[in-house]
């Protein structure tokens, strides 16, 4: 491992009579009209690189391959780091669905390639790398199997900043002889302050933290705020402080600086080609802009270049992936909807050919989440609050359809509202039921014994069976596909890094034409195109020179000149009747069927759960709408289904 580069001239301590005091006289709420910063003592910032997981993860979709780090991996271990990032989040999932990679093989892979440097994951505390709560035993084993397979330091989050939700995973991680890194998801709102950060801080540091993060996932953390936070947050707690800034809003560097000057012991950074936009500030920029100051890294600039040629050169190969949000949103400041959230909001609404109603659905997105007590929004609130919005937009009639999640949410079962709910919209998503007032995971039953009776033969590890117990459906299909040799990834388009490759790709295409509708006549011109999101792609075309995002989704291919049947849709697949019965059973969201819990004849009464569907990564119960019998499964595990569609008939 590099040693840090040793300061070429020892920078003289900043103190109170050796360096000026910043002041400012603009108004900040909650603070004096002016006021002095005084810059921490002189300490060495510790790094932590988030390229190989939040990096592509924000820039990319998840999608870096394994082999696109592993030649790149003695660089980064011997740059001297205090960690790198390097797997959990969305990595988890995305392995299994799209890359057909095993994760656990990934991380044993970067283990074996970086020794000397202490590998970091993302834990969402009692959802683990999931999107429900699993119950304790799975928990526990999860976090041992980690640990074994070369997790070092644990950052574990709750989208809720529910502690209870964080003390199971916090204290395996100490029990396994690990790091761990509780979490603060910042936000902004009528609840949340500095005063309620630190309380919860000092909550964190009795659970046994090694450190504490503070995690601004949208990037609405604002420069000054950081200062204070950091310090209030020092002087109420011992544990070193790390902070998590997306560049979403373009303030994250900013922020950086006044987090360090406010004592900030560690800081997340991104190397530069998957740095900006919706990840995070760059790892050269941050270590010259602190060398030969009192928080000097000590790391060295040369080391860098190896690796920034390198991912300058993979992020080509993934080019089809690019997120639309490279450069700065500042939009964010007043919508607060992080860009992953966007891009979500958007797939929604164009399976629903009803993309021209987004601004509706930002509007409505402040509304339910207030109604919701003003959740953080992250993984998985932010898809919560998100769908909820949008069915209140599509439906025309807020709360008509209430998702599983919704429910669940007000029921307690992901953990407690950081401000009031409606007790309204409450009433009418939990009916009858009571909402809980324990831990959510204090129901749930021991699930990995239970999960081993329909575990598939082709799962043959611990690791395997855990994978199963948090995807069921992708990892069997995983597991099916690995004992079968057919292990495919999802094809990269070709030409994607440098333009069509062979002669066959280079056909003609229309990008700027004329458009006749109803005798009118529009100026169109493509300007340019975003990344496909299942089956999804956006493109920003030009109307008579005004800027339009549209989307478009293949629904049904011919070749040219072949008729085909009006029965059948794409593939040959006959096409599902649209609803016109009240027992015409639709999902309230497109999605993937992900198990059918009925049967034909199966006597069914008005809210039985009849499917489970995955949408935005979550799974949603399809409820009965009326008392009767099951007549017809016009659906199967694995389908692809949208609301316009019946999956099943009663009668």
């Amino acid at each position: 491992m590099a040693k840090r580069r040793p300061p070429t001239k020892k920078p003289k301590k900043m103190t109170r009579s050796s360096t000026p005091a910043i002041k400012t006289s603009k108004s900040v709420a909650s603070r004096p009209s002016e006021f002095t910063i005084t810059p921490a003592a002189g300490k060495p910032v510790l790094l932590t690189d988030v390229a190989l997981r939040d990096g592509h993860q924000s820039l990319l979709a998840t999608r870096m391959r394994t082999e696109d780090m592993l030649p790149i991996a003695q660089k980064l271990d011997g740059v001297g780091y205090w960690s790198l990032e390097v797997w959990g989040g969305a990595t988890f999932d995305t392995c299994l669905r799209f890359l057909k990679e095993d994760p656990w093989e990934r991380l044993r892979a970067l283990r074996a390639a970086m020794p000397n440097t202490k590998l970091q994951m993302l834990l969402r505390g009692q959802n683990l790398v999931g999107y429900r709560h699993y119950a304790d035993d799975v928990v526990e084993r999860f976090i041992e199997r980690s640990a074994t397979n070369g997790i070092d330091v644990f950052r574990i989050f709750d989208a809720l900043n529910d502690v209870r939700n964080l003390d199971r995973a916090v204290s395996e991680v100490k029990a396994c002889g690990k790091h761990a890194e509780a979490t603060i998801c910042y936000t902004v709102s009528p609840v949340h302050s500095i005063n309620r950060f630190v309380d919860l801080a000092r909550k964190l540091e009795d659970l046994g933290t090694d450190t504490i993060c503070i995690k601004d996932m949208a990037g609405l953390l604002a420069p000054l705020d950081a200062y204070h936070l950091v310090r209030r947050l020092k002087a109420a707690v011992k544990v070193p402080l790390h902070l998590h800034s997306h560049y979403t809003s373009g303030m994250a560097s900013m922020t950086s600086l006044m987090a360090i000057l406010g004592g900030l012991d560690m800081l997340d950074t991104s190397i530069s080609p998957l740095a900006g936009g919706t990840s995070h500030p760059a790892t050269e920029t941050v270590v010259a802009s602190l060398q030969n100051t009192p928080y000097d890294t000590g790391l060295e600039l040369a080391s860098f270049q190896p690796i920034t040629e390198h991912f300058r050169t993979v992020r080509r190969k993934y080019r089809q992936f690019e997120s639309d949000f490279t450069g700065v949103d500042a939009e964010i400041l007043t919508s607060q909807i992080p860009g992953g959230m966007l891009s979500n909001l958007a797939a929604q609404l164009t399976a629903q050919n009803a993309l021209d109603r987004m601004k509706e659905v930002l509007d409505e997105v402040p509304r339910v989440r207030k109604e919701m007590g003003y959740p953080p929004l992250v993984t998985p609130t932010s898809q919560i609050v998100g769908t909820q919005a949008t069915l209140n937009v599509l439906t025309g009639d807020r709360y008509k359809v209430i998702t599983t999640e919704t429910k669940n949410y007000f029921l307690g079962l992901y953990g407690r509202a950081p401000g009031q709910v409606d007790l309204d919209v409450m009433a009418r998503a939990t009916g009858d039921e009571t909402p809980i007032k324990t831990r959510p995971a204090d129901r749930l039953e021991p699930e990995l014994d239970e999960a081993k009776k329909e575990l598939p033969d082709s799962a043959q590890t611990v690791e395997d069976q855990l994978s199963f117990v948090l995807f069921p459906a992708i990892a069997r299909d995983f597991f099916e596909a690995r004992e079968k040799g057919e292990l495919t990834p999802e094809p990269l388009e070709l030409g994607s890094a440098k333009g069509p490759t062979t002669a066959h790709e280079l056909h003609l295409a229309p990008v700027e034409f004329n458009v006749t509708v109803h005798g009118e006549t529009y100026h169109v011109k493509v300007s340019g195109s975003g990344r496909k999101i299942d089956g999804r792609k956006p493109y920003y075309i030009r109307v008579n020179d005004k800027l339009e995002e549209v989307s478009l989704e293949p629904i049904q291919e011919v070749l040219a000149g072949v008729p085909e049947s009006q029965e059948t849709g794409s593939g040959g697949k006959p096409k599902r009747p649209r609803p016109s019965k009240p027992g015409d059973v639709a999902p309230p969201m497109p999605g993937r069927v992900v198990k059918v819990l009925v049967a034909v004849e199966d006597q069914v009464k008005t809210g039985d759960p009849l499917l489970i569907i995955e949408a935005m990564k979550m799974e949603s119960q399809v409820p009965a709408p009326i008392d009767g019998r099951v007549v017809a499964i016009l659906t199967a595990e694995g389908d692809n289904v949208k609301t316009d569609e019946t999956v099943i008939q009663l009668e």
